[in-house]
């Protein structure tokens, strides 16, 4: 489970912020401050460590890139999304030179939220699963969007790290025809964005396609792996 700490001084908000990270898995909100002196102190507590700080810069008593410094000095393992609604340059530029891995300008969707999320969750387990990595994996955790050299630039939306994220399970559970649910439940993202992926890898010829309706007339698609794609699949998942 991924520890989050929100840190706004809007109540509104930061329960807004709350309810849309409670609906993605494998997160928790483990505290909600209004101060930078309140997130700094949790953040010395070594018995609970905070693993994401989703930190507002436009406080009324503070400016939230203070806090950036204060988190670089006392762990290694916290990162940092913002979510602000600055947007100028200079404080942009502040932002990523502390090493912030995601910029949400306000106001957003909560899919550009849960993109955020996701993203960040399957960049901590690409790390925490592999002792070495390939260029293409380096590429995507430092640009979260971009794909390999040579490769078919993908739709607006799609990151290259849930690609391959789908990819992988695609070809665990090659045998298998499954449903948009299926997969969207086995790798924790929404039903939505799954079935973004899955129609892209339908329309590029790696997945057959068929459609059962049911008793209320309502389509279901099943998805499979087509025999001879498995390497197109592979090209996909690099």
């Amino acid at each position: 489970m991924i520890n989050v700490m929100i840190v706004d001084d809007d109540a509104m908000v930061a329960e807004l912020n709350k309810c849309y990270l409670e609906q993605v898995a494998g997160f928790r909100c483990l505290y909600s401050v209004s101060t930078l002196q309140q997130a700094q102190r949790l953040l010395t507590e070594p018995d609970h460590p905070i693993d994401l700080v989703l930190l507002d810069i436009y406080m009324q008593q503070d400016n939230g890139l203070d806090l950036l410094p204060t988190i670089r000095a006392f762990s290694e393992q916290t990162d940092v999304i913002i979510i602000s609604s600055a947007s100028d340059v200079p404080t942009v530029k502040k932002a990523m030179k502390y090493g912030v891995v995601d910029y949400l300008i306000k106001p957003f969707q909560f899919e550009r939220f849960e993109q955020a999320l996701i993203t960040y969750r399957q960049e901590l387990t690409l790390l925490d699963h592999h002792e070495h990595v390939v260029q293409a994996d380096v590429d995507s955790l430092l640009h979260h969007t971009s794909t390999p050299s040579g490769h078919k630039k993908l739709p607006k939306g799609l990151t290259a790290v849930t690609l391959r994220t789908i990819c992988e399970w695609i070809e665990q559970h090659q045998q298998l025809e499954f449903s948009t649910d299926t997969l969207a439940n086995e790798i924790k993202i929404s039903r939505v964005s799954c079935r973004k992926y899955l129609i892209y890898l339908a329309e590029s010829g790696t997945l057959h396609t068929s459609i059962f309706y049911g008793s209320a007339g309502r389509p279901a698609y099943q998805y499979r792996l087509l025999s001879d794609q498995l390497s197109a699949l592979r090209q996909h998942s690099l």
